[in-house]
């Protein structure tokens, strides 16, 4: 029996082994080139109850941090959501999809999201020869009566996203800087119409659900949004969020929202007859209502029709939905947290390539770079190209001097250190082998300073001749200035090292610093904050710094070593300055 146990546990891993390995080399279709994994996690918001939520509809929002936009179509045609078997494809669509500015908003619909079970889902792309974007009537089921995301072009009425075509009757000003891509700007001008539809007839004793985003201007009293003539009114009361009904205001929220942030309010009706009003996902009270049937339309920014404004609101709306039924608590902590700037909810894997299992970390580094570290590396592999030019040629000069002062001093030991004597053999021819390298050493340039300026003083060089001690001091100035600009010679160009070597590091760190701030900058623009979003940007921004130190290490190594060698051949033509002064003045001595 233990033996069987065993057996089965053996076939049991194996079995998960082999389907974890099968699930994670499939490929939904091997026409797309990348995918990328997405975590949803409603535990981290955190969504009360059990339930499972519906509608399950979530935004994803992708910006540079977590999604390579080059290597997907412009218009984010080439885009696939895959249930998490990687079979199932979803329904999606795209609000905005901008790869200038490297930001997308994206609606996925999910089968089920349960509020204590993580759900994962593939996101494909990479695909040139598709440029087909989905309706987003598509994505939402039949409750869903009116969806605006006020991302529509300049100058056009707000497009309903559902079934429905509930299209506005009116046209307001647009707000690029919405919260979710564009978004509706009222000042207290214009109104949104929404006309008469029997999809948004409210039956009484029906349930019916609200859900939008506001920036007020201000702390005043406006009407957001008024249905039935005015029957269901929601807006600001001070400032507080607030529900009217026939003219009764029935709920006020406890905290005003006029503080320049957006915030998520929610209403709810009951077939119980109770009206719920929800602010940034939470409670903020409820009531027992009731609802007379409603056939008339809405307006959103206020109330009338044709004449002026009443009860107008100043600010920004965005995202207005209705939906069929009564939105649950978790939906609307849901809402508020995924719509939202502090979106917790998503999580983002790495990127997978088809041709391999993951793409390698080199290549994730160089997608993420933004244009400010890319300047900066292009910087310092220019000037480490320099520095090893600079150290290359160096290292062959020193080389060379080198040989020719070992050469030079060969010939000067063969005629036993009398520089006479060298100096006839050399004109002599006797050393025309050994003194073609000699002749290009930094002692040879001394030696033919100090011998010009002896036969100014003594043509013949005739033993005879004294040399009074100013023309022995004139000679070792001479040669002294040889030995000046050869040890120039030698340093020249040394300075661009230092440069490499003081100035690689900090240039790096300034690519990093200009990276970081720019990935900060890209996630709180897009509401995104998770390691996932985070890493690539930063991981990108350090390989700035890792540029430099590449520059500033080997340039430190190399100019240390050569600086030694120069010393060293430095060191060499003062020893033979006062070699050759001397042993000049003993043979020319004064009498």
């Amino acid at each position: 029996m233990r033996m069987n146990r065993k057996i089965r546990s053996w076939l049991a891993l194996g079995a998960l082994l082999a389907g974890w390995s099968q699930a994670a080399g499939a490929w939904w279709s091997h026409d797309w080139s990348y995918r990328k994994q997405i975590v949803l996690n409603p535990a981290a918001v955190p969504v009360s109850g059990g339930a499972a939520l519906h509608p399950a509809v979530v935004l994803v929002r992708l910006h540079e941090g977590v999604f390579r936009f080059g290597d997907a179509n412009a218009d984010g045609s080439d885009l696939r959501f895959v249930a998490e078997d990687d079979k199932t494809p979803l329904a999606y669509h795209i609000e905005k999809f901008d790869p200038v500015f490297n930001m997308a908003f994206v609606w996925v619909a999910l089968p089920e999201l349960k509020p204590d079970v993580q759900t994962r889902i593939w996101m494909y792309y990479g695909n040139a020869q598709t440029n087909t974007l989905p309706e987003s009537r598509e994505t939402y089921p039949a409750e869903q009566l009116l969806v605006y995301h006020f991302s529509d072009a300049a100058g056009s009425a707000a497009q309903d996203a559902t079934t429905y075509a509930q299209h506005a009757g009116s046209v307001v000003a647009g707000d690029d800087s919405g919260l979710i891509g564009g978004a509706a700007r009222f000042d207290g001008t214009a109104l949104l119409s929404i006309p008469a539809n029997a999809a948004l007839q409210m039956q009484s004793g029906a349930a019916l659900s609200w859900s939008l985003w506001l920036r007020p201007s201000a702390a005043e009293s406006a009407t957001v949004y008024s249905y039935g003539n005015g029957a269901l009114r929601i807006g600001l009361d001070g400032g507080h969020p607030s529900v009217a009904v026939n003219g009764r205001s029935l709920l006020r929220a406890p905290t005003a929202i006029a503080d320049g942030s957006w915030h998520h309010v929610g209403v709810t009706v009951s077939t119980a007859g109770t009206l719920s009003l929800y602010l940034d996902g939470k409670l903020a009270g409820s009531a027992p209502v009731s609802l007379p049937t409603l056939q008339a339309g809405a307006t959103l920014g206020g109330e009338g029709s044709g004449g002026a404004v009443q009860q107008a609101y100043h600010g920004t709306l965005d995202e207005f939905q209705i939906y069929r039924g009564e939105l649950s608590a978790g939906w609307m902590q849901l809402a508020a947290s995924n719509q939202g700037t502090q979106d917790k909810l998503l999580g983002f894997g790495g990127d997978e390539q088809q041709s391999s299992s993951h793409t390698s970390h080199l290549g994730i580094i160089l997608s993420s770079l933004t244009l400010d570290a890319w300047i900066a590396i292009v910087v310092l592999m220019t000037m480490m190209s320099i520095s090893f030019v600079i150290m290359a040629r160096k290292a062959s000069q020193l080389s060379r001097a080198a040989k020719g002062n070992a050469a030079f001093l060969d010939l000067l030991a063969g005629a036993e250190g009398d520089v006479l004597t060298l100096a006839g053999s050399m004109h002599s021819g006797e050393t025309a082998p050994a003194s073609a390298l000699a002749l290009q050493s930094p002692l040879h340039a001394l030696f033919d300073s100090g011998l010009r300026e002896l036969r100014h003083r003594n043509p013949q060089l005739q033993p005879g001749v004294s040399l009074n001690p100013a023309a022995i001091e004139a000679i070792r100035a001479a040669m002294e200035t040889v030995v000046l600009r050869q040890t120039q010679a030698l340093n020249k160009f040394m300075v661009l090292l230092t440069i490499a070597i003081s100035g690689g590091p900090f240039i790096g760190l300034l690519g990093t610093v200009m990276g970081v701030m720019i990935t900060f900058a890209s996630v709180a623009a897009a509401g995104d904050v998770n390691i996932n979003a985070i890493a690539p940007g930063i991981a990108a921004a350090l390989a700035a710094t890792v540029a430099g130190l590449l520059v500033a290490i080997p340039s430190l190594f190399g100019y240390n070593y050569l600086l030694s060698r120069v010393k060293e051949c430095s060191a060499d033509m003062q020893v033979f300055v006062q070699e050759f002064t001397t042993k000049v003045a003993e043979r020319f001595h004064a009498v």
